[in-house]
């Protein structure tokens, strides 16, 4: 039987057992993973999601592009249905699709910087987030094999 890309049985389980160590497991899978992989050789976060940009991201890529914040809105953002700022579609207009390099890579939006957000506090309160991220990024697939051989 192939193998659950979205790890429901495993991410069940975490959700019942409520491991208190869950942070520390998951910071493990992510150092373990990103050790070997290259972002740039899949880039699917860039192709298919969108950021959400907070005032001060959207406030330092603007000033960066010598544009006003106002410009730079209409330009790039519009607010979803939660009052978000995020793209209107994808891939990310700051993406070079020839590399999967980041034209603002310096600068870009938190949201990227924390991207998967896999190496964080309270992994349980975000496992919704996580699942999906696992659909999209091949190393939060790689994690939750590792995790998956724990709660299995």
């Amino acid at each position: 039987m192939p193998k659950d890309p979205s790890f429901k049985k495993v991410f069940q389980r975490i959700r019942a057992k409520k491991p208190k160590d869950l942070d520390r497991q998951f910071n493990e899978a992510h150092e373990e993973v990103f050790q070997t992989m290259d972002c740039l050789s899949c880039g699917n976060c860039c192709k298919t999601t969108s950021p959400m940009w907070n005032e001060t991201d959207i406030q330092r890529v603007a000033h960066s592009m010598k544009m006003k914040v106002s410009q730079f809105l209409d330009a790039y953002l519009v607010q979803d249905e939660d009052g978000d700022w995020v793209y209107p579609s994808s891939p990310c207009p700051f993406l070079n699709e020839a590399d999967n390099a980041c034209q603002i890579y310096e600068i870009r939006p938190k949201a990227c910087r924390e991207y998967p957000h896999t190496d964080r506090k309270n992994m349980m309160g975000i496992l919704s987030l996580t699942q999906k991220n696992a659909l999209i990024c091949p190393a939060v697939g790689q994690m939750m094999e590792k995790l998956e051989r724990i709660y299995s």
